[in-house]
């Protein structure tokens, strides 16, 4: 009986206002209409009759007060009921939308396209959220799911790590160069390959089975072959132009990309790194710029290098004499030293051993995270390669666990991607979302 009541109530009151606007007589507040329209949809969704409710709430939302939020709840309520997923996401985003929205609104709409699998606008959702309201459940979950990776399909024998967007890959054997998402961009066929270079017009550098040295554009077509009284055994890696080339005599020349030559010979030299290059002479290993000006004295034991030979990023070098590693910043050692370290990548700090675990620096050798580590590379893109027991992980610049150890070697990201060795090879990674 008193259901029967409300709804006659609730009509009257609706009937009401609808001869007071044809009449011109409408004496009633916008919330008072927005009250009684949300009253009488009230009384349908009650009733069962939901899809009644549908135009009586959306009548409401021509009215902003108070009570808005609660329509768009109940809009979103109905619209769940039925399965219209298209319109129940319009709500939750007409919801993030408003000034007055909630932490809570965005962390629905995220677990909303997680569960429609996608991914990366749950990401996307997260992180406008967290940008908005600084909630800290936000950015607790945006950490923990802000990580997710696919994993390519294609496997190799052996890979380096990214240089120019570029991967040196090893299959049946032979070398070749592959792109970001591991298509391979120059076949397998050489036994030696450089990195490439972008200078003039981008090229590598390869020996082929024959032992024949050549550079290659990105079509693989030859456009210099080394032509010398001396044979090369062994090629180092092409940056900016230059590449050294180990000689039959066991001293190593540099080229650039036309495979031309001065002919100097070196005991031992590096790739060139940000336009310095290692050398190591009688006295010991040092580092100097292109234009002769010297960074680390020639008096070490070894200067440190990455996968590809890189050294000298953010105008540091580690080198190591006996059983300590330098760190030299701007061609000044800083006063604190370690056993073992790696270097700088383009982002982030690196990893620098001490006390037989693994930490991480700044560039001025202050300490970032602690020695908690049995393994470690330097951060790349926000994460960082980490070994815990037998197997390779990712932490964040938190210093937690960002992905999972779970597997047998690990490489730094680079434009959100990298080399990982698993079960089937050396796969590619990539982050659902880049980290710049």
């Amino acid at each position: 009986m008193l259901k029967r009541i409300v709804i006659i109530l609730g009509c009257v009151f609706l009937l009401f206002i609808s001869w007071s606007s044809v009449l011109g007589m409408d004496t009633t507040t916008p919330l008072e209409r927005q009250i009684a329209l949300i009253n009488a949809a009230d009384v349908e969704i009650e009733r069962g009759t939901h899809i009644n409710a549908v135009p009586m709430l959306m009548q409401a939302l021509s009215y902003e007060t108070e009570f808005t939020v609660s329509v768009l709840e109940r809009l979103k309520s109905i619209h769940l009921f039925f399965g219209h997923i298209h319109e129940f996401e319009r709500i939750l985003n007409m919801q993030i939308a408003r000034d007055d929205v909630s932490a809570g609104n965005f962390d629905e709409l995220a677990r909303h396209h997680m569960q429609q699998g996608r991914l990366a606008d749950a990401l996307s959702v997260l992180r406008q959220g967290v940008a908005r309201t600084g909630d800290e459940a936000l950015k607790y979950f945006y950490e923990q799911e802000r990580y997710a990776f696919t994993t390519s399909r294609v496997a190799f024998e052996d890979v380096t790590a990214f240089f120019n967007s570029g991967l040196q890959v090893k299959n049946d054997g032979l070398w070749g160069l592959a792109n970001m998402q591991g298509r391979i961009v120059i076949p397998n066929m050489y036994t030696q390959i450089s990195t490439f270079d972008t200078a003039d017009g981008g090229s590598i550098v390869a020996m082929r089975p024959d032992g024949a040295v050549v550079t290659v554009n990105l079509s693989n077509y030859p456009t210099a072959v080394f032509e010398a009284d001396f044979d090369i055994v062994q090629i180092g890696n092409l940056s900016q132009d230059t590449i050294p080339l180990k000689t039959g005599n066991g001293n190593w020349i540099l080229a650039n990309s036309r495979l031309f030559t001065t002919g100097e010979e070196f005991e031992e030299v590096s790739v060139v790194s940000n336009s310095a290059i290692a050398i190591k002479t009688s006295d010991g290993w040092g580092v100097m710029r292109l234009n002769g000006e010297t960074i680390v004295p020639f008096e070490y034991d070894e200067i440190i290098m990455d996968e590809v030979g890189q050294f000298y990023i953010h105008s540091t070098v580690f080198a190591r004499r006996g059983d300590r590693v330098y760190l030299y910043r701007e061609g000044v050692p800083i006063t604190e030293t370690f056993e073992d370290a790696r270097p700088f990548a383009d982002t982030g700090w690196a990893a620098v051993k001490r006390d037989g675990a693994w930490g991480f620096v700044n560039v001025t050798g202050e300490i970032q995270i602690g020695f908690h580590f049995e393994d470690a590379l330097s951060f790349g893109q926000h994460l960082a390669p980490v070994r815990v027991g037998d197997y390779w992980g990712y932490i964040s610049i938190y210093g937690a666990i960002a992905i999972e150890p779970q597997f047998y070697e690990a490489r730094r990201f680079y434009h959100g991607s990298a080399p990982v060795l698993t079960e089937h090879g050396w796969q590619i990674i990539t982050l659902v979302e880049r980290l710049d």
